[in-house]
């Protein structure tokens, strides 16, 4: 391939500049200054905006297991489509990667299918069941990280021995904070739409009493710690408080947190998913911690279902939301044209933060660097249809929202691996 992209405005990683990129070979071969060669094949990009490819670590592509959800492929796809180039895929799967034996059907599939790079997860415990440790030395190697997403690490002496064979294995701990015995059967958060409506609410401290725990075993440890899909405000603070101290904490928040709070609920399952949506204040607790820097990453947690699954309005259906097709120009749209935070600074929480944290390398655009860029027309206003969605899931709060922002091209080494039509 010998592609040049010509009129571009570009986000290098380091900085802006205008002009074109060109790609031989899957290749950057110039940014900005055309090459002298003439035989590309040259697109006129109209002053469209690129950015090296987005990264997300939170994300299940369904495959092994539930492939009538999703699969890798079609997963990768709606990445791609989204302007990722690398996602790390949660554990929650059939077999869960507890062992290198049942992580093998995931890699097999992820050779198969994939378009870009997808780094497994592997799993904390045995089955995800939380009684056992998986086999961690043996995964090390092979996997990104380690987490049991979908499911709390409920007992503390359990965690804090995975922290000490993680850590000794090169490796990080991606919790999923729940404390289960605190749930009592919620649905949606425990504040003014669960009051109205007489469902069973969710409290705030399932999510930070786990989170509280688990920074003083980090500490005690050294292990490298991430927190999942934080929601409240409770939790930022307990993690600011860690890092202030000098814990090796991180987290990540993910859009729906962002822009919704649970005044805004419809009785619909596209509203559904866990953690719950939560109030006004936990919201803008997260758009403050954005702000200062105690939410590093934003990550989708895209979780296709099939539609029967999420037909059963919010007390039946299932957890979960896709996110991968809309989360940059929703986060544009919502909070850099709103002023709550800059382009650069939402940048920062999808590309080089990820990719620093994860060790996934890449994040910029360069001459003799591998092509991994996305190319945006800013400017484009449209309503977001989940009938258009590559994913097979097409359950999504943003459904019928107006945003700026379409992906008109991303380009992963040597192959185009979307384009608009």
């Amino acid at each position: 391939m010998k592609l040049r992209l010509d009129d571009l405005h570009i986000y290098t990683g380091d900085g802006w500049v205008d002009g074109c990129i060109a790609v031989v070979d899957g290749v950057v071969v110039s940014v900005g200054e055309a090459p002298g060669d003439l035989s590309f094949d040259t697109v006129s990009c109209g002053g469209m905006t690129a950015f090296p490819g987005f990264a997300d670590v939170h994300v299940h592509l369904r495959e092994p297991g539930f492939s009538y959800k999703e699969t890798i492929a079609s997963g990768t796809a709606a990445a791609a489509r989204g302007g990722y180039t690398a996602v790390c895929a949660m554990p929650n799967l059939d077999p869960v990667p507890d062992s290198p034996e049942h992580l093998a059907a995931e890699l097999a599939a992820i050779d198969r299918g994939a378009v870009i790079a997808v780094h497994p997860y592997g799993a904390i415990t045995v089955g995800e069941k939380g009684r056992t440790m998986a086999d961690v030395e043996g995964l090390a190697s092979s996997v990104v990280a380690f987490s049991d997403d979908g499911k709390g690490v409920q007992n503390g002496a359990m965690m804090e021995q995975a922290m000490r064979r993680v850590k000794a294995a090169g490796k990080l701990i991606a919790a999923h904070c729940e404390d289960e015995s605190l749930l009592r059967g919620g649905c949606v958060h425990d504040g003014v739409y669960a009051a109205e409506h007489g469902l069973p609410g969710i409290c705030s401290e399932s999510e930070w009493g786990p989170i509280a725990r688990d920074v003083i075993l980090a500490e005690k440890t050294g292990c490298p710690y991430h927190v999942c899909h934080v929601s409240t405000k409770e939790s930022v603070r307990i993690i600011r408080e860690a890092q202030a101290r000098g814990a090796d904490v991180t987290c990540e928040t993910a859009p729906h947190y962002l822009v919704f709070c649970d005044e805004q609920l419809q009785d619909d399952g596209r509203f559904r998913m866990n953690p719950p949506i939560r109030s006004r204040e936990d919201r803008d607790a997260l758009r403050q911690g954005l702000k200062d820097g105690t939410i590093g990453i934003i990550a989708t947690d895209h979780a296709p279902h099939s539609a029967e699954e999420k037909s059963r309005g919010l007390a039946g259906s299932a957890n979960g939301i896709v996110g991968l097709e809309t989360a940059f120009p929703v986060l544009y749209t919502e909070l850099v044209k709103t002023g709550v935070i800059s382009l650069e600074q939402l940048l920062e929480k999808l590309i080089a933060n990820p990719r620093a944290r994860f060790g996934l390398g890449g994040g910029t655009i360069r001459a003799g660097e591998r092509a991994d860029f996305t190319v945006f027309d800013l400017n484009e206003s449209y309503a977001i249809d989940p009938a258009e969605f590559l994913s097979m899931g097409r359950s999504s709060p943003f459904s019928g929202m107006t945003v700026c922002g379409r992906c008109r091209m991303t380009v992963f080494g040597d192959h185009i691996v979307w384009r608009e039509p």
